[in-house]
């Protein structure tokens, strides 16, 4: 897999913080909708394959993701922990993160402002804002559950 270098969006920040019920609210209306050029196995996430695949592309199944369900699982989680960007589309954060259970940073871009769908990938371990996502998921982690504002 070639390394992609300073080609991650500087403008990507964290919001600070938001009210639980916004999250909630957030959490309950967002959408998966992924991305074949990020699948091994596009067909597991209800995807075609790509006609054109680009081999650089970070694979969701590199980190323990296999298929629609932990994608929506992820997604949804990042939303309800408060791990999305600062930068809105409407009423959509541009992205939302969350960090498998495996320990892996992902990465959901929002695809979609009318209908909320987001597509998602590993974040490279280049990417500086990958360990800002695992500080801040580690510390909602010994926060609380519940702590959803930071």
């Amino acid at each position: 897999m070639k390394p992609r270098k300073g080609r991650y969006n500087p403008k990507r920040k964290l919001q600070n913080s938001l009210p639980v019920q916004e999250l909630e609210q957030l959490a309950s209306k967002v959408k998966y909708g992924g991305n074949p050029e990020h699948k091994r196995n596009p067909g597991n996430f209800g995807l075609t394959p790509p006609s054109d695949p680009r081999p650089h592309k970070t694979l969701c199944d590199d980190c323990g993701i296999f298929n629609k369900n932990i994608a929506e699982s992820l997604l949804t989680e990042g939303a309800e922990k408060g791990i999305v960007s600062a930068q809105m589309k409407g009423q959509w954060p541009q992205n939302i993160w969350a960090v498998t259970r495996e320990g892996h940073p992902v990465e959901a871009q929002l695809e979609n402002e009318v209908q909320g769908t987001y597509h998602g990938y590993p974040m490279p371990e280049a990417d500086p804002m990958r360990q800002e996502i695992l500080k801040r998921w580690s510390q909602l982690a010994i926060g609380g559950e519940t702590d959803h504002a930071v």
